[in-house]
């Protein structure tokens, strides 16, 4: 699976990066900006944001303020930053974009704000919907969905939403998907389809459901 897609610590949280080579000051101030983000200091956010701070200034993977405050659940600092133009889908080194990260997460009123505000729910490769998918967070999903998430994209390695909810056992989830047209013999790049993975990972509640959807192994 892609490096990177559940690394619950988030290296995207490394804060040092973005001071390389940078005049100490400008260090200073992303540093300040992105504790203001991590913690939520709205005003402070905005206080750096009118000196001159970049919305979306980064670390060293790429990773912009946008993605850690949707990674860390901070709506607000979202909005201000939003407002304060930053771009919706940017994606750090790993692919990563703020609704993918808040969609992971479990964020859902991050979710349904940067949908409101045009965040792409469709990319190639990874997309929100296998971040959802894969953490069992199925009223995402399902919200993802409604805003015309492909329920069929496929991964690098052709892995679906289907395949990551079928390996983590989600029931929830895997009905979610299939209501809304999940493809259930699809085979990734291993040759493998979402019953077969199932199996493998022992969730025989949802092999059964998809066998019951016409799944072949």
């Amino acid at each position: 699976m892609k490096s990177g897609i559940v690394r619950t610590g988030i290296s995207l949280l490394v804060c040092c990066g973005f001071a390389l080579g940078q005049p100490s000051a400008w260090a200073s101030s992303y540093e300040d900006m992105l504790h203001a983000v991590k913690q939520g200091n709205i005003s402070l956010v905005k206080q750096l944001l009118a000196k001159g701070i970049d919305a979306d200034s980064t670390d060293r993977e790429g990773t912009t303020l946008l993605i850690i405050a949707a990674a860390e659940g901070k709506l607000d600092a979202v909005k201000v930053l939003v407002d304060g133009k930053a771009k919706l889908d940017a994606t750090n080194q790993f692919g990563e974009s703020a609704l993918m990260m808040a969609a992971i997460r479990g964020h859902r009123a991050i979710v349904e704000y940067l949908l409101t505000r045009g965040a792409r729910v469709n990319q190639p490769g990874w997309t929100p919907l296998m971040f959802a998918a894969i953490k069992g967070h199925s009223d995402i999903a399902k919200l993802l969905l409604s805003k015309g998430a492909n329920v069929n994209a496929s991964s690098d390695n052709g892995t679906t939403a289907l395949m990551l909810a079928a390996k983590e056992g989600d029931l929830d989830t895997v009905l979610v998907l299939l209501d809304s047209g999940a493809a259930v013999n699809l085979r990734n790049l291993a040759g493998a389809t979402a019953l077969g993975i199932a199996l493998e990972s022992r969730r025989k509640d949802v092999a059964s459901v998809l066998l019951r959807a016409g799944a072949e192994q």
